[in-house]
């Protein structure tokens, strides 16, 4: 056998090694639950189902999130053709509320130690307080939506449906012994070690047998669109985004033709409006928010001495605290935020118009208008008509009486080439 054919044998033997190693689609979802996280889910399962991967192990860390895109997500594991790992990490990490739903609806449940899971029980948009029948209607229906997938998953139904009624949590070994978990792992290589040869029931009822050790970890990243799309749905971000916009067009009003702070202004509004349309915004703030510039143009205008410029502060912290309804405090405007916001704006925003207005104010000093009101000498008697001598220059000029040579005059009006005067 010559060389070459020994070296053809050793490609073909590595080629079908690697062809025949098991694949494994990595995501990490470090971030609250939002529909930007449904979406990067979807985009991944298909993407294993595409490559025909063996699993799909979605790295887990939250803090809760939104009912919609929680029950998306869900949908979208419990349909998935490809075995669906959730795995809570690293040490510290949490599933909570949300994530807990997520990891529970999971074909393998994983947490690392020192990890921990549960307080699932729903919360009402913006914490607002509800009549019993709505409150019992909304818990039963959350755990309902529970059973509806850990009893098929084989896994503690009663202790699953705690977290949703009694806000119960549990350690990574609290929840393995109890059955609300299948695996506590140190790290991937622990996790995928002790999957190996394990048989997992899909929701479906079929048996898949995972070999995961050794495996390759296509690890999916966000695209542009996506990581963008994710930043602006923080709502601190969405409401500075808000801020910069408005008061960007605040400063193409006030000096037109600036063209640069309109721009920035249409793409930061319109960015935040998107963003904002994804979230579970009371659309009602905006009232307050622009009640807010109101004022910071009345304290300009009328120089109250900083009272409608505090009242406006106050409304536009206001209106960003209520301008998005979470379910979680991660998930709305913190007061900070609001504050390190609004006072600077506020201060900015008086200090512009306060300049616009006064620039507007001063009396004109070029061209005709310039003359009116300015003082000159008469050089002849000037009965009705005769000479002046103004700002420098010597004018044809008329009155209505007389005016001997050598009096003061004032300009009133200037018509044409011909200046109009009285005696001062």
């Amino acid at each position: 056998m010559s060389r070459f054919q020994i070296w053809w044998v050793v490609i073909v033997l590595l080629s079908s090694i690697r062809a025949s190693a098991s694949t494994v689609v990595k995501i990490r979802l470090d971030d609250t639950i939002q529909p930007i996280s449904a979406e990067y889910i979807d985009r991944t399962i298909e993407h294993a189902r595409q490559i025909n991967a063996d699993a799909v192990l979605i790295e887990l860390n939250t803090p809760g999130g939104l009912v919609d895109s929680t029950r998306e997500i869900i949908q979208k594991i419990l349909a998935s053709p490809v075995p669906v790992i959730v795995y809570v990490a690293p040490t510290g990490a949490r599933a909570a509320s949300a994530g807990f739903f997520i990891l529970e609806s999971a074909d393998v449940a994983a947490m690392s130690p020192g990890t921990n899971t549960g307080a699932a029980h729903p919360v009402t948009l913006g914490g607002e307080k509800m009549d019993d029948v709505m409150k019992t209607k909304i818990e039963n229906d959350s755990a309902a939506f529970m059973r509806s997938f850990v009893g098929p998953r084989g896994r503690n139904v009663p202790l699953a449906e705690s977290a949703v009624r009694e806000s119960k949590s549990w350690t990574d070994q609290e929840a393995l012994q109890q059955h609300l978990i299948d695996i506590v792992a140190k790290d991937d290589g622990d996790l995928f070690k002790q999957l190996s040869g394990r048989t997992v029931k899909r929701f479906d009822g079929k048996q898949v047998k995972l070999d995961l050790v050794d495996a390759k970890v296509d690890e999916m990243q966000m695209t542009l669109r996506q990581h963008i799309l994710d930043f602006l749905l923080d709502p601190n971000i969405a409401f500075i985004v808000l801020a910069i916009g408005a008061l960007a067009l605040y400063t193409e009003f006030n000096h037109p033709g600036a063209v640069v702070p309109g721009v920035v202004g249409v793409v930061f509004i319109l960015l935040a409006l998107f963003a904002l349309n994804l979230l579970p915004t009371r659309y009602a703030a905006f009232t307050l928010i622009i009640a807010a510039f109101v004022m910071f143009v009345l304290e300009a205008k009328f120089a109250t001495h900083g009272i409608l410029g505090l009242a406006g502060i106050a409304l536009l912290t206001l209106g960003g605290l209520l301008l998005v309804d979470g379910p979680i405090p991660q998930m709305r405007v913190q007061l900070w935020t609001a504050l390190g916001v609004s006072i600077p704006l506020g201060i900015i925003t008086v200090f512009l118009m306060s300049i616009a207005l006064r620039a507007r104010r001063n009396k004109v000093v070029t061209g005709k208008q310039g003359l009116i009101g300015a003082i000159g000498e008469a050089r002849t008697d000037i009965d009705p008509e005769g000479k002046v001598f103004v700002l420098g220059e010597l004018w044809n000029a008329h009155a209505r009486s007389r005016v001997g040579m050598g009096d003061p005059v004032i300009v009133r009006k200037v018509d044409g080439l011909e200046l109009e005067v009285e005696r001062k």
